[in-house]
């Protein structure tokens, strides 16, 4: 066990789940990575590995057939996947989103309908907020699900769907008529099936092909185009029109605290890699790491490591006492990913000419760490997030 983002108090059960993963992140997932991530293929073996490990079942409850663990264990087993191939956990991590808003959210019928099956895998869900003219405004979405009858009538774009032609289950954000006076007000949440892979999956729903990126590969991205698409009125989430924003933002802190624990994984990669490196490599008649000006970059490194998993695991922990964790996933998610872009570079320039080349793990890294600052809201939004929750708690009296 590595000294580095070691967490105090974790139970019995937790320590063997953790166990468990980071052999299969050391024995299947790192091995593969290069070759899959070069060749931009879905990871199916490794996929089928976590369905049999109960992975996809982490957080449901053991009622509806999962491990019942918390949103602690959930992000530890993040940072392990990711320290191995941080698409894997872009696999599971809008599965894990869509759950937890079911879980919390769902009318009893829709709890005892999905999460049983997405337990085991064979419902995957992805999450679709984004659209192509907007980004972190939220409230100013375009997409329109007017009612007709006992449905609903879908028109609109949908963009950066993770997992969006694998999945199986669309946990859809779109406008309706609530008559609220604000905007956010008269968003709602639907849950929409549908099969498996591109072009027009269903009716008025056509899934186009991935859309081609720097890094995160391996896992799809795509966008998701509604023309006339009709959902069932039963499939709005909680019953409740007009408060998917509220559902979503729940959904959005889970992933703020998956982003951080991502941005973990790689930072602790980085680090072994540019450890390893250093003290393998040899100039001016010693190895690089007895080099002062490498020794403390190595310090940095593992420093920034050390504290963007004590904020992540903080943010986490607070989710699942209970309490709002806005404020705090936000600082966890914006330390974690720009720790995770510093580290990452360092770890390259530690490499020389050799992190540039494919053939060398922080090649990859190196594509994927920016993705992380923009995932979940860039740092910008964290910024704005953390500052306005501050500002109310430290409002001077009147």
């Amino acid at each position: 066990m590595t000294r580095l983002a070691q967490t105090a108090g974790l139970t019995e059960v937790q320590q063997d789940i953790l166990a468990a993963v980071r052999d299969f992140v050391d024995k299947e997932i790192i091995p593969n990575a290069q070759a899959l991530e070069h060749a931009d293929e879905y990871p199916a073996d490794i996929v089928a590995g976590m369905k049999e490990m109960g992975l996809f079942g982490l957080t449901i409850p053991e009622e509806y057939g999962g491990l019942g663990e918390s949103l602690l264990t959930y992000a530890l087993v993040v940072e392990q996947i990711a320290r191995g191939w941080m698409s894997v956990s872009g696999v599971i991590n809008t599965h894990f989103i869509v759950a937890h808003m079911i879980r919390q959210h769902g009318t009893p019928e829709q709890k005892r309908t999905y999460l049983p099956r997405m337990a085991t895998g064979e419902v995957r869900g992805s999450f679709s907020m984004s659209e192509p003219d907007l980004g972190s405004d939220v409230a100013a979405i375009k997409t329109r699900a007017r009612r007709d009858g006992d449905a609903y009538v879908v028109d609109g774009a949908k963009m950066w769907l993770t997992n969006g032609g694998s999945s199986n289950l669309i946990a859809l954000l779109a406008r309706t008529d609530e008559g609220a006076a604000k905007a956010h007000q008269n968003l709602t949440a639907f849950l929409v099936e549908k099969p498996e892979g591109f072009g027009e999956v269903l009716p008025g729903l056509t899934i186009p092909g991935k859309i081609d990126k720097m890094g995160y590969k391996g896992v799809d991205t795509t966008e998701a185009i509604f023309d006339g698409f009709r959902v069932d009125a039963g499939q709005v989430l909680g019953d409740a029109p007009g408060r998917g924003f509220a559902f979503m933002m729940d959904g959005v802190e889970v992933g703020r605290v998956n982003v951080a624990a991502r941005a973990c994984g790689i930072a602790i990669r980085s680090f072994e890699l540019a450890a390893a490196y250093a003290q393998q490599r040899r100039t001016f008649g010693k190895p690089l790491a007895e080099h002062q000006a490498i020794a403390f970059k190595l310090a940095e490194m593992a420093t920034k490591v050390e504290a963007a998993h004590l904020m992540m695991v903080n943010a986490a922990r607070l989710k699942d006492s209970g309490e709002r964790n806005d404020v705090e996933a936000g600082m966890a998610k914006l330390l974690a990913s720009e720790y995770c872009a510093e580290v990452t570079q360092e770890a390259f320039r530690i490499h020389g000419g050799y992190g540039y080349s494919k053939e060398y793990e922080i090649e990859r890294l190196m594509r994927e760490a920016p993705f992380l600052l923009i995932g979940e809201g860039t740092s910008e939004i964290q910024k704005m997030i953390i500052s306005r929750g501050l500002l109310n708690e430290y409002r001077p009296p009147a």
